[in-house]
């Protein structure tokens, strides 16, 4: 008896038909969690640069002129519009805009101003609107869930409370006269 369970055990030990399948299940993770990590980090990236480009738009026509004086609100909606990759716009995306004296100058402030969910809504912090000449500093800061927030890239974003991640856009630009 202990030598046929030794044999069948020897035979067994020598066998190769399974390899595939053993390095199959030991190497799929680290493949899935390269390809979920860099479809994280594509979206990553379009978000920001189509956040930037629509908060340069938006900056344009205000340093031209031709937006008239917007508000808080009609300038997220802007921004908003032309970006197509903000998810409830109302609520995941704040601004704050700053008159600057380059003759007297203060440190602006590293920590942007990001909407939290799980908060009740704040006011404004600053938005001031600049007149002729003056300089100004607006930064925009957008939350967004990650499309795998437990797998990969996902897992070493820094997070809010709600789980949602920050994406930042900043500029600066001189009003033109009127």
């Amino acid at each position: 008896m202990i030598r046929r369970c030794t044999k069948a055990l020897r035979r067994f030990r020598q066998r190769e038909d399974g390899n595939a399948s053993v390095e199959f299940a030991i190497v799929i993770p680290a493949f899935l969690m390269i390809l979920m990590s860099t479809v994280e980090l594509g979206m990553i990236n379009l978000r920001h640069s189509q956040l930037e480009r629509a908060l340069d738009e938006t900056v344009r026509t205000i340093r031209l002129g031709t937006g008239g004086d917007m508000q808080h609100d009609a300038l997220r909606d802007e921004i908003c519009t032309r970006s197509g990759f903000i998810d409830e716009c109302g609520t995941s995306l704040r601004l704050e805009m700053l008159r600057i004296d380059p003759y007297n100058w203060t440190a602006i402030d590293p920590t942007p101003d990001c909407v939290n969910r799980i908060e009740n809504v704040q006011p404004v912090r600053t938005f001031v609107n600049g007149q002729s000449n003056e300089l100004m500093f607006i930064r925009a800061c957008m939350k967004f869930n990650p499309i795998f927030p437990t797998w990969g890239l996902g897992t070493n974003l820094s997070k809010d409370g709600d789980g949602r991640v920050n994406l930042i856009a900043s500029s600066a630009f001189v009003q033109e006269p009127r």
